[in-house]
């Protein structure tokens, strides 16, 4: 697991920090808690895919529960959460973390919105299209004062999501490509081959991150996990 740290411009006259967790995928990596603790985070965002599925959620939920006893724990839903079950919303809530289910929460000059994955309730497979997302709620959302900062698991909302006034997207689920070579991502569900929007920064206002797991039966090659951290400038 790669640590990886980022400037954000929110607010000069204090400092923050933001810890940014991607597809942990009911997966764990050692170190993980330790670097948190370390930093001390004024949140910790979960852009979704805390858990994998049915069966495959244990160590994701207590992990979240880990994060809530500590610090400002923001979870938004992927669509792994959609494997896992009906009463996955109530489980989530109950560890303590706060549910961005096409909502917000504003907290200490930040606005967290987190947008839930369009595959609520829709089949999913590797190589089919991302349906669109609920967006009825985001302009009650970008009208907030403060820093808008949306969790958004799909980096392929971009193309519509840039459109919005929002300071900063986190997104994940592209794992970065799974294989980078050359620095060239060759695969992301939603995408597909080549795909755009894999690691770092777009547009200047989207971050995604390559993700913390490595569950996938394809290795990863040149594009290690990453724990990634936001400090304002």
């Amino acid at each position: 697991m790669e640590i990886r740290e980022v400037a954000f411009p929110c607010d000069p006259r204090r400092s923050l920090c933001l810890a940014l967790i991607a597809d942990l995928h009911d997966s764990v990596p050692e170190g993980l808690w330790e670097a948190l603790l370390e930093k001390k985070p004024n949140a910790v965002l979960f852009t979704g895919d805390v858990v994998h599925g049915k069966g495959r959620s244990e160590q994701g939920l207590r992990f979240l529960k880990d994060c809530a006893s500590r610090f400002l724990t923001c979870c938004s839903l992927g669509n792994h959460e959609f494997k896992y079950g009906a009463d996955f919303r109530e489980d989530i809530r109950k560890t303590g973390a706060v549910l961005l289910d096409d909502g917000y929460i504003k907290t200490d000059g930040l606005v967290i919105g987190g947008l839930t994955t369009g595959f609520a309730g829709t089949p999913q497979g590797t190589f089919r299209k991302t349906p669109m997302p609920n967006t009825d709620w985001l302009d009650g959302f970008c009208e907030q004062k403060g820093y808008r900062i949306l969790l958004s698991h799909h980096p392929e909302y971009f193309d519509f999501l840039k459109n919005y006034d929002i300071d900063l997207i986190l997104s994940g689920h592209a794992h970065g490509g799974q294989w980078r070579i050359f620095g060239v991502p060759v695969f992301a569900p939603g995408q597909g081959i080549f795909p755009r929007y894999t690691s770092g920064f777009y547009g200047g206002k989207m971050f995604v991150s390559r993700g913390i797991s490595n569950l996938a039966p394809v290795p990863r090659i040149g594009n290690k996990p990453e724990l990634v951290f936001f400090a304002s400038e």
